[in-house]
């Protein structure tokens, strides 16, 4: 098939959540014999040239830089306006243009989406069947800023979610299929249109690249792993260092605490001056630190669709302690290869006693890595992808 593959973000390398699943599909569709078009967006010139690399799994690559003065200026001029102000951001008339112009020339045999913030790009097509990947239900993500930002940024956020809430109804019933990242997330989008019309394949893991080695483990590390620019991110390492690092640090002095993750912000930086905690800020390479340390933690009470953090860290085999909402994000059960934790007294139980006992530790370790293996696999979630791809095949608009 003639495949047109709209994203938000220019999925190479696919380094960050929100390129890791387009690529993914792309380099699939490609494999498969497709012939793929991408039409995508970057953030800098620098994006746009990093990305270059993507030209090798695909037929052809469309991109425009948005820059972020405008976009910002494009978001303000809609806030208002009925229409979602994110949605402004990624709004490019020069890659509008070369969309418009290329479905002219080109007859498609599908056209599929990744990310709601770019589906008014195509919204309007007819006669080409269409897929929409919400991945992450974006209304919800800013609806839960909107319980954690004072005012009024959460009533701006509480309006931005409303908007995109109406904005995601319109658009599902625009499109032929629509699909989301995770259970969870299925069941935010079946609230907004029919089920017959809806399904869901999970992010996988590149477990070549993140599998255990010779490493030993040090039995007093923590590590938790994100970018530290991003709020829900921010929020979690807060939050868990003002009410459970303390009372970790009470019952085991020798436990450190490492936060791995690029541009983190003074506030994040400052965290660094509690005692056992450390802040690296960007690295090359997450992996050292993952196979250096004795768990990971994911305490994040802002958490939409699928959490990659944790998905890398049970492949390699280091056992994760994670909220319940983290844990909605994964294809796992909890208790048996993940830990849950829901407030600080059991935050702390919870991670000493992995800490204490090397058996219950190895036992996480394998059955995390098993579960990953069978729930979390690329070459696995793809087969969904074919299925849907199927059942767009002789749907028109």
């Amino acid at each position: 098939m003639k495949i047109l593959f709209v994203c938000h973000r220019l999925p190479f390398p696919p380094k960050r959540g929100g390129k890791i699943r387009p690529f993914n599909i792309i380099r699939h569709m490609t494999n498969n014999g497709h012939e793929v078009t991408v039409a995508s967006l970057a953030r800098s010139a620098d994006e746009a040239r990093d990305g270059a690399g993507l030209q090798d799994h695909c037929h052809e690559v469309l991109v425009e830089t948005v820059s972020s003065g405008p976009a910002w200026g494009r978001m303000i001029a809609r806030l208002a306006t009925t229409g979602p102000s994110s949605m402004g951001y990624f709004y490019s008339r020069r890659l509008a243009r070369r969309i418009d112009r290329l479905l002219d020339e080109t007859s498609f045999d599908l056209i599929f989406v990744h990310c709601s913030s770019v589906a008014q790009y195509v919204a309007h097509v007819q006669g080409t069947p269409k897929i929409l990947d919400f991945g992450d239900m974006d209304s919800q993500k800013w609806l839960a800023y909107s319980s954690f930002k004072p005012f009024p940024l959460s009533l701006g956020y509480w309006l931005e979610g409303r908007k995109m809430e109406r904005a995601e109804r319109a658009l599902a019933a625009q499109f032929d299929l629509c699909t989301a990242t995770t259970k969870a997330e299925l069941a935010t989008l079946q609230q907004m249109c029919p089920a017959e019309k809806t399904g869901w394949f999970p992010n996988g893991v590149d477990r070549e690249y993140f599998c255990p080695d010779a490493t030993v483990y040090d039995s007093n590390a923590i590590c938790f792993v994100g970018r530290m620019d991003y709020y829900p991110n921010q929020q979690a390492m807060f939050d868990f260092c003002a009410r459970v690092w303390p009372q970790i640090r009470e019952r085991r002095a020798q436990t450190t605490l490492t936060i791995v993750g690029a541009e983190p912000s003074s506030a994040v930086r400052a965290l660094a001056k509690m005692d056992g905690v450390s802040v690296t800020g960007s690295v090359p390479d997450v992996r050292p630190y993952l196979r250096a340390s004795a768990l990971t933690v994911a305490p994040l009470a802002i958490a939409r669709g699928t959490q990659n953090k944790i998905l890398e860290s049970l492949a390699l085999g280091v056992p994760v302690v994670c909220s319940p909402t983290a844990a909605g994000g994964v294809d796992v059960e909890p208790g048996e290869e993940l830990l849950v934790a829901d407030e600080p007294g059991r935050w702390v139980e919870t991670i000493c006693a992995v800490l204490d006992d090397r058996e219950r530790r190895a036992q996480l370790s394998e059955a995390g890595r098993q579960r990953v293996a069978t729930h979390h696999d690329w070459p696995t979630s793809m087969k969904r992808v074919d299925r849907l791809l199927e059942r767009a095949q002789g749907m028109t608009r």
